[in-house]
Order: structure tokens, then C-alpha cells, then sequence
């Protein structure tokens, strides 16, 4: 008699059209895992004993990788944890995220490298990379042990939050990361220009009576950066851009060959400081929402390759933090659970950019740019899969997220297209498919 029980640690996706620009794939296509990785891309591979997910009408990817997020742990788990974090990262289709370093204490010390390693090994739903600071307590004044951090698991340095205002130590952190192969990762704001700014400096800061953070105040340190990572031949990260004037200096420096990535968030490139005027402050981010001219430049940056990556800058933060007079609360909102569907529904619907755009902005440059596994369906890769439902229609509801915090600007948004599947190393995360439900359920939050 045949053994009819399904072969372990195997999983066959079937049906589905595979997007994987790193392999030059689209078609239709079977995906199997075995053992954790990827096995095979094939028409019409045999079932055979293997475990089944119809995946027909949908599109399978490499597992989408977030490599800017804001984990809260340790220290501020009031907002977020690594198991909330993860569960949520996984319902929005990732299977994989780099978690910044201004934590409470910062990650700045191997030990706190570790701590999030191993909670992310016991919590966690997704693969979780830590990134370190770049100088200790996150004061700008001393550098981290870098090698130290490198050899606890770090996969990059970052101040995020502030920029590094010494030139100086950034000159040295980017040396010394250079060492290791890893990337200086810049949140680029000079606090000298941004002052008491709470938004974007132009025609809506002066009606509204709100202080202005000018566009020039995130230029001048990408200018800087770009210079110093030229004279060190160092790997300089780009985080968030928001600017006409970045993304000028960004596609320059590359046409001379600088070694330079940028990101970009799904809410820079869809609001602008006009959505500032009812004062939500679900709007307050940094840097700020810009003008429809930044967020033109933006798009078109994406168009032809000036920014490599689309990352969520997830930042929880509570309700009381939030529910306040403008300048008074916190910059920040929310991105995991609704990155996918704000993309799909205002850049690929509308044809600005392709589907398999999408996956290589939030896939496959990710992987390459923190020089971590993913981001590929080849054989041998691990076998970290999303499936998206393009068609799949829904509103985004903050009280259902699986975050702990609802600080979205997309609140009651009717968004088409979907994470419907997250599977990491062969293992089901999440699922939304008739016949495979599994769905995370939301971290209960503290009274």
C-alpha cells in the first residue's frame, strides 16, 4: 500500500504566474520547496505526496523583504514587539525585515544585537535583520564598535532618526563598514535647516501657521553623504527620500558610479502636504509629505532606476501618542500591513510601474542592498515566497491590523490587490486561500 501522508518539509504551489526579475521570470508556472528551499519552477509539476496550494489566478514572487522598520523592541513594546511586528509584516506579504536601531536602548552593543535575534528566532513569524547604530546612544558624539556589531549579526549602521551631524564620524563609519561589506545607512536631515519644522516648508505650512522642514534641509546631507561614500568607496543606503533636489543628486552620483541606493515609501509617493490641511496627524511622518513636484520626481526616480527600493519606514506609535495638537505628536505612521495594496492599486494599476517592478523594488533590491538571502525564486534559494492576489479587493480597517499601533494616513482607503499568502523557509506563514486559511491573528493590545 502507497504511503498517501504528504512528504515533510515539502510544498508545492501550483497554478500561480511567477514574477521573479532576478531570474527573468513570468509565466506560468509550479513552484516547489523542499527542506526549506526552493526545488523547482516548473510547468505542471507532479503533486506526487507533496503538500498543495492553489495558487491559480494569482501571482507567486521571491518573499517581499521591508528593509526599513521600526520594531519598538526593546523598550517601547507598548507600541510594537517583535512577535506583534512580525505577525504584521507577515500579513502584509514579507517575509523578511531590517529592524532600525532606535530602540530603547538603542542597538548600539552587541548584546542588544543579540537580544533581537533571539526573540526574533523565538517571536518571530518572519526573518528579522537587525541594523546598528552608527554612533553610540544614538548621540552623534562616538562610534559604535563596528566590527564588534558586524560579528553579532548587524547588516548595516544607521542613525535613523537624525543624521550624523560630524562629517567626520561618518567618514570613519563608512570606512569601517566598508571592511565588513556593509551599508551606512543615512536618515539625511540637517537639523540646522529643519529647526522646529512639523511638515513640508511651502504654500500649505503657511496657510495651515505650522513650522516648515525646507526640502533643501534633506539635500544638503545627501550631498554630503555622496561625497564622503565617493572618497571611501563605501556603500551608501539612502533612506526615505523625499525630494526633487535627492533624487537630482542621487541619479548624478550614479552616473559616477558612486556606490549609492536610495528607497523610497509607499506614502511619499502617494500623498502630499495637502493632506496635511485637517491637521490629522496620521499625515506627521519625517521626512515630511512633500510637494506634487517631489512626489513627480519620486515616481519618475523609480522609473528609471534613480531609487532601487520601495521600504514601508513602519513606525508605530499609540493613539494617546497620537490624538494631540499637531506640533506636539510624534513623526511616524505605519506601513506593513498596507505597503502592498497602496503600491498595486496607485502605481501598478494605473501602469506607472509593472508587477515585476514591484517585486524587484520590494524583493529583490532589498535582498541585494543589505546582502541578505532572498529576493529570488532560484533553486537552492530559501524558500521564501508571497503570493499576491492583484484582483482582490478590500479597505484598510487600523482596528484589524495585527500591529499593535493604527497610526495609518490610509485609513478607510478602498485599495484592489493584496498579500494573500506569505510563506517563509517553506512554512506557511500566513493565508488567506480557500482551503489553506491561516491567518495571524492580531497581538492583543495592552489596556
Amino acid at each position: 500500500m502507497t504511503d498517501a501522508r504528504p512528504i515533510p518539509d515539502s510544498l508545492l504551489i501550483t497554478g500561480g504566474r511567477v514574477v521573479d526579475p532576478s531570474t527573468a521570470t513570468d509565466r506560468m508556472a509550479d513552484v516547489l520547496i523542499e527542506h526549506g528551499r526552493i526545488a523547482a519552477v516548473a510547468g505542471a509539476i507532479p503533486s506526487g505526496e507533496h503538500r498543495v496550494i492553489d495558487a491559480g489566478g494569482r501571482v507567486v514572487v521571491p518573499g517581499l523583504i521591508d528593509l526599513h522598520v521600526h520594531l519598538r523592541d526593546p523598550g517601547q513594546t507598548h507600541k510594537e514587539d517583535i512577535a506583534s511586528g512580525t505577525t504584521a509584516a507577515v500579513r502584509g506579504g514579507f517575509t523578511a525585515i531590517a529592524c532600525m536601531p532606535n530602540t530603547v536602548p538603542p542597538i548600539d552593543h552587541p548584546t542588544i544585537v543579540e537580544y533581537v535575534r533571539s526573540m526574533a528566532s523565538k517571536t518571530g513569524a518572519c526573518r528579522v535583520y537587525p541594523i546598528a547604530a552608527i554612533t553610540k546612544a544614538l548621540a552623534g558624539e562616538e562610534l559604535v564598535p563596528i566590527g564588534g556589531l558586524a560579528a553579532a549579526g548587524a547588516i548595516g549602521f544607521s542613525d535613523d532618526g537624525s543624521a550624523v551631524a560630524n562629517a567626520e564620524l561618518v567618514r570613519k563609519a563608512m570606512a569601517y563598514a566598508s571592511m565588513y561589506g556593509l551599508p551606512v545607512m543615512e536618515h539625511c536631515e540637517d537639523r540646522t535647516l529643519a529647526r522646529a519644522g512639523v511638515m513640508h516648508e511651502g504654500e500649505w505650512s503657511a496657510v495651515l501657521g505650522l513650522h516648515g522642514i525646507p526640502t533643501v534641509s534633506e539635500d544638503t546631507i545627501v550631498a554630503r553623504d555622496l561625497l564622503l561614500a565617493a572618497a571611501a568607496g563605501a556603500h551608501l543606503h539612502v533612506l526615505h527620500v523625499s525630494t526633487a533636489g535627492s533624487v537630482r543628486l542621487i541619479r548624478e552620483a550614479k552616473r559616477r558610479g558612486v556606490r549609492v541606493t536610495a528607497e523610497v515609501t509607499p506614502h511619499h509617493l502617494v500623498l502630499t502636504d495637502a493632506a496635511v490641511q485637517g491637521f490629522d496627524t496620521n499625515f506627521k511622518v519625517n521626512p515630511p509629505l512633500r510637494s506634487a513636484a517631489d512626489v513627480a520626481a519620486l515616481r519618475e526616480a523609480l522609473a528609471d532606476g534613480t531609487i532601487d527600493a520601495i521600504a514601508t519606514d513602519h513606525a508605530p506609535h499609540t493613539i494617546e501618542e497620537k490624538m494631540v495638537e499637531f506640533d506636539q505628536a510624534p513623526f511616524g505612521v505605519i506601513g506593513l500591513e498596507t505597503a502592498v495594496g497602496v503600491v498595486l492599486t496607485t502605481l501598478v494599476a494605473p501602469g506607472i510601474i509593472g508587477v515585476s517592478d514591484l517585486v524587484r523594488m520590494m524583493s529583490t533590491a532589498p535582498a541585494s542592498i543589505l546582502g541578505v538571502p532572498g529576493g529570488t525564486l532560484s533553486i537552492g534559494a530559501p524558500g521564501d515566497v508571497t503570493i499576491l492576489d492583484l484582483d482582490r479587493a478590500w479597505s484598510v480597517d487600523p482596528a484589524a491590523f495585527a500591529s499593535k499601533s493604527q497610526n495609518t494616513p490610509f485609513a478607510g482607503w478602498s485599495l484592489k490587490g493584496k498579500a494573500v499568502a506569505t510563506i517563509v523557509g517553506g512554512e506557511i506563514k500566513f493565508s488567506e486561500l480557500e482551503g489553506e486559511a491561516r491567518v495571524p491573528a492580531p497581538v492583543h493590545r495592552e489596556s
